[in-house]
Parts: structure tokens; C-alpha cells; sequence
């Protein structure tokens, strides 16, 4: 029998057929959809005199455009307003379960599928948005589709793919103090470049990556997009089953153990080939940060901003580009350079573990008094949690500025905006031109990172003030 991999048994138990020559038709288990990518696609199938196929497959939730302060007062911009009111509409109309603004289940879709129990291991994922390649962390395939692929997949529960390649990146070892799983990923990005997975499935591998806890896990996952794979998968194991013990959607019970059974089948076989295989030490990674406008463009927080006859020729321009936009040059050193702004949340950096960690660092301190930082949890849960732990009033004893579930600072579709001009040290996903506002300038960092940073107003290394 020949040996396979993760992703060639998932991939296979849910290939309905082949076109010749062509793409694959694959099954959906779990469709996920939100406010942004979801009304077309409505109006699409009403358009064809469609219904929904499956609706119990299809959870939904409003995160992208929502505000997040006020939540239980109605939406001010138009825009956002009218996408909430339509996603309601048509949820009601179909049949869908909806989790919009003041549900105890509310949040950013990609934080609430795992912790509902409703992302699975052995699942095919999809959803209207590029960070679908979170819910990968529980060993499912998990990509994000187009507007007309959220009508197709809404239509026959099927989605038309080509079949990507695989590849395999192994990191082993221990961690060096304040170093996060973020940190992990910005530097496998730092090192295979933006476009360095384009065209293949990573599965994360090796002792580095089975010590992560689930939401460590989730951020690596979150960003393989950002290195211009289809998505990232962790094989399954005795943390993956414990997060997702006694969940809402979860199987309970002897469903639970029938489950269970078929989830601990869920990894690569010893002798299965890969496209392409990395490997990585952990105790070479430091903290990290960005200094351009894509998220391969990071460095250790003690480095220095590459000189340009260390960049390739054909990407001078591109990064001459980056430096101009974001105020800085060649030789610079990061740390010690001045901020503006702190975003804590996103789909990368929004649970509790990450709330956890930047309250224990900030614990007993004040925030840099020139500095804005804003706190959003990932969902609603998250939010009450850090109420009930008391994370919110050491936060609110330090100065910050905490905010309601949403998809927040991340990218500039709502009311949460870095001025142009101004430098943000983000915790999300991207720092392209404008991803955070126009003309906003984003470094990318942990949450640590961003803790520090907001005590001394300057970029920080984490070590220095524990």
C-alpha cells in the first residue's frame, strides 16, 4: 500500500471526482461565512432560483465590519450596517445558524470554529476569507475561497480545486524565553519569503511544534497564507483531543470516543513522500518583527534592516518601495524606533492564551503615556473569560483602551483605524500598505512584543524588561 500523507488522506476521503485534465471536486464538511464575502453569493443563487444545499453544514457570524465599542447599539456606518442586516436576512431565510453581535457565541469566525468544537480533525474547511488556514491547526484542510466559490459551495456543498502540492517544514527544539509561536512563524517567513510556499499544503512537524498548546498552534496555521501556501495542517494528537473535549459542536460522549478512534488515524504516514521538505531549529529563532509591507520582511528585534546589496536584484525594487513607505532605510536598527499605536486581537493573536500573556508581562505597569494601544478579544467568549481571570483590570489599571470582539485594527473595513502616517505594532496577520489604514505603517510582532512595546513606546525586546 503506498505511503501518505496527512493531506493526501483527507484530500482522498472527500474527492467526489476528477475532471480529466481539470480540478478536483471536493466535499465541504464545514462551511463558515461571514458579512464581507457572503452577500454576493446569496444574491447569486436567488439569482438562479437556488436554495441552500446543506445549511446545518454553514455557521455564520459577523466579525470583519462590525464596530467594537457599543456593540448593543445599532451599527452608525452605512456600509457595515446594511452587510450585518443582510447577512441576518439571508441566515433567517435559509436556515443558518448565526452567532452575530451580542450572541454568547459571537466573534471572528476563525477564532469561534475551533472554540465551539465546530472545526474537527479530518474535515475540509472553507470560508470566504484567506485565514481559513487556521482551523488546519486540528489536522483538517482548511483554505479560504472566493465570492463565487462561497455561492458554490453554498449550492452543492462542493467546491471545484486544483490539487496542491505538499510540503513538509520541521521544526525542532526549545524555545529561548519570549519567544512565541508568532515569532515561529515570522521567521519561516523571513526565511522562504511571502511567495515561498505558493502553490502547496504545509504540514508543520516535529518536537517544536508538539509542545505548542492549540492556539499556538492556530497562529502558525493562521499565517501559512502569508507565505503564499493553499493552507497549513498540524497532525492531530492528545492536545488536539483535550481542547476539543466536552465543546458545543463537538461529538459527546460515545460519539466522542467513536470520534476519537477516527481522529487518532489522522497522520502522516513514516515512509510518505512531500514536494518539498524545510527544517528548522528552534533555538535559532529570537523574537521577531517586520519592518516592510509584506510579512516575509521580518528580522530578530536586535537586528538590523537588511543593506540592499544583501537584497536579490530582482526584488531591490520592491523593497526600496517598502522602505520608503514605511520611513525607514537600509542598516536600521529596529529596536528602540518609536511607535504610535499597539493592536492586540486578530484571528492570529485574539484568544485567551494571547490576552494571558500580554496582561502577565504588562502586570503592575503603565502604559507609554504617548502611545494608543487597543485590546480586542477574538469572540465573545474570550472577552468574558479575561473578565472572570481579572486580565481586564490589570489591563484597565495599565491604561489600555479594551474593545469588543471583532476583526478590530486588522485591516481598515471598520471604525478602527491607525492614522496615516502613524507606525502600529500589530499582532495580526498582514502589514501591507494601508492594511491597517491609509498610509497606516504596521510592524508585525508577538504579543509579547507588543506588550513591550507599549510600556516603553518604543520597539522592545521582550527580555529587557522581564
Amino acid at each position: 500500500m503506498t505511503a501518505k500523507t496527512l493531506f493526501d488522506k483527507i484530500w482522498e476521503a472527500h474527492l467526489v471526482t476528477e475532471v480529466k485534465e481539470g480540478p478536483c471536486v471536493l466535499y465541504i464538511d464545514r462551511h463558515l461565512i461571514h458579512e464581507v464575502t457572503s452577500p454576493q453569493a446569496f444574491a447569486g443563487l436567488e439569482k438562479r432560483g437556488l436554495g441552500v444545499f446543506r445549511p446545518r453544514k454553514i455557521f455564520a457570524t459577523a466579525d470583519h465590519n462590525v464596530p467594537t465599542k457599543d456593540q448593543h447599539l445599532p451599527i452608525r456606518e452605512e456600509l457595515s450596517r446594511n452587510q450585518v442586516a443582510k447577512l441576518t436576512e439571508n441566515c433567517q431565510y435559509h436556515g443558518i445558524s448565526l452567532f452575530g453581535l451580542n450572541h454568547p457565541y459571537h466573534g471572528i469566525v476563525h477564532v469561534i470554529g475551533p472554540e465551539l468544537g465546530i472545526t474537527q480533525p479530518g474535515m475540509t474547511i472553507v470560508c470566504g476569507d484567506s485565514h481559513t488556514s487556521t482551523h488546519g491547526a486540528f489536522g483538517c484542510l482548511a483554505f479560504g475561497i472566493g465570492t463565487s466559490e462561497v455561492e458554490m459551495v453554498l449550492a452543492t456543498q462542493c467546491i471545484m480545486q486544483q490539487r496542491p502540492k505538499t510540503m513538509r517544514i520541521t521544526i525542532d527544539g526549545k524555545l529561548n524565553k519570549g519567544v512565541t509561536s508568532k515569532d515561529i512563524i515570522l521567521y519561516i517567513i523571513s526565511q522562504l519569503s511571502a511567495s515561498g510556499g505558493t502553490g502547496y499544503f504545509v504540514e508543520y512537524t516535529g518536537s517544536t511544534i508538539r509542545d505548542l498548546s492549540m492556539e499556538a498552534r492556530m497562529t502558525i496555521c493562521n499565517m501559512s497564507i502569508e507565505m503564499g501556501a493553499r493552507g497549513g495542517l498540524i497532525a492531530p494528537d492528545e492536545i488536539t483531543y483535550d481542547y476539543l473535549k466536552d465543546r458545543e459542536f463537538a461529538p459527546g460522549g460515545k460519539d466522542f470516543e467513536k470520534a476519537l478512534e477516527f481522529w487518532k488515524s489522522l497522520k502522516t504516514d513514516s515512509e510518505a513522500n512531500f514536494d518539498r521538505r524545510h527544517f528548522f531549529n528552534a533555538e535559532e529563532i529570537e523574537p521577531m518583527i517586520t519592518y516592510g509591507t509584506n510579512p516575509g520582511m521580518g528580522i530578530r528585534v536586535n537586528g538590523r534592516i537588511p543593506l540592499l546589496k544583501h537584497i536579490p536584484e530582482e526584488n531591490k525594487e520592491s523593497f526600496s518601495n517598502a522602505l520608503k513607505y514605511m520611513g525607514l532605510k537600509p542598516g536600521m536598527k529596529m529596536k528602540g524606533k518609536k511607535i504610535d499605536y499597539v493592536f492586540v486581537g486578530s484571528c492570529t493573536n485574539g484568544r485567551i492564551e494571547d490576552l494571558r500573556l500580554f496582561a502577565d508581562y504588562v502586570k503592575g505597569r503603565k502604559k507609554a503615556g504617548d502611545v494608543t494601544v487597543w485590546i480586542v478579544p477574538g469572540s465573545k467568549r474570550v472577552e468574558n473569560q479575561a473578565r472572570k481571570e481579572g486580565l481586564y483590570e490589570i489591563l484597565e489599571q495599565a491604561g489600555f483602551d479594551l474593545r469588543q470582539p471583532g476583526c478590530s485594527a486588522c485591516l481598515a473595513m471598520n471604525e478602527d483605524k491607525v492614522p496615516a502616517g502613524k507606525y502600529a505594532v500589530s499582532t495580526s496577520n498582514r502589514n501591507f500598505e494601508g492594511r491597517q489604514g491609509p498610509g497606516a505603517r504596521t510592524f508585525l510582532a508577538s504579543p509579547l512584543m507588543a506588550a513591550a512595546a507599549s510600556i516603553t513606546g518604543v520597539i522592545t525586546a521582550p527580555g529587557d524588561l522581564l
